[in-house]
């Protein structure tokens, strides 16, 4: 990524809009703090903060847009596909953190943090909307995992393992690059996204504690009881990133 882009990015999230930084940066030392003191707060949803990085997001969109629609060849092209996936990287993990806590309901239908139940398919399709993709959130919330998947990736780049033991499952999730994966299990779908500190399964939990949660990879228990795991790479992926630049309407995939 850019030198420039690198800086700039790094004051995104406390710059927002509208004089939201400082509030941004107190709710992150607020949280920090409450751990330090030992009575970690339970996640609380963040609707503000999503709204800021929504409008953030698509900010950058409509500013790499054109630049990808001027791009002279395809060196240019792929240094503006990789200024997307940073963005992508930094901005979609912060805005599913901001649903935590939001309750879930297999007929939830919330659109915004905090404002209702969401169920697991409508979490999904709503933040993928929010992060700049055209997608009809209806259709493509009732959709299986699987057909949520395939609607933005190819049959390749769908993983599929069935009957594998999770450790070494969770081992090979880990040793992918780092970035936001969706992931399809046996009833379920949700988000992993694969830091430096290992794999973290966001999704709306129709198990105790019933909300959008945020595990690792030993805390999730549906993660690990599920036999069939579907995996593939939303950031890291050209074609996925391309249609995000370009500002295309996605087919939902049923």
């Amino acid at each position: 990524m850019r030198l420039a882009l690198k800086m700039v990015m790094g004051l995104v999230l406390l710059s927002g809009t509208g004089g939201m930084g400082w509030w941004i940066w107190q709710a992150d030392q607020d949280y920090a703090f409450s751990v330090i003191l030992g009575g970690k707060k339970p996640p609380k949803p963040d609707k503000e903060r999503y709204e800021v990085l929504v409008a953030e997001t698509q900010r950058w969109r409509n500013n790499l847009g054109k630049s990808y629609k001027k791009a002279r060849n395809a060196e240019e092209r792929a240094a503006v596909e990789n200024d997307a996936r940073a963005i992508l990287e930094l901005m979609i993990p912060e805005m599913l953190r901001c649903w935590l806590g939001t309750p879930w309901d297999f007929n939830g239908i919330a659109e915004k943090p905090g404002e209702g139940k969401v169920a697991c398919g409508y979490f999904v399709s709503t933040v993928i909307r929010d992060a700049g993709f055209k997608v009809n959130r209806y259709e493509l919330a009732k959709q299986p995992s699987e057909n949520i998947m395939r609607t933005f990736l190819s049959g390749e780049s769908c993983l599929l393992e069935v009957g594998r033991n999770y450790e070494e499952y969770a081992d090979w999730v880990e040793g992918m690059s780092q970035g936001v994966y969706l992931i399809g299990l046996d009833t379920h779908v949700g988000f992993i996204v694969n830091q430096k500190d290992g794999m973290h399964f966001i999704h709306s939990s129709g198990s105790k504690p019933w909300c959008v949660v945020e595990e690792g990879r030993e805390m999730s228990a549906v993660l690990k009881k599920s036999n069939w795991r579907m995996i593939g790479a939303l950031t890291g992926n050209g074609k996925v990133i391309g249609t995000w630049l370009r500002g295309d309407k996605v087919r939902v995939r049923n």
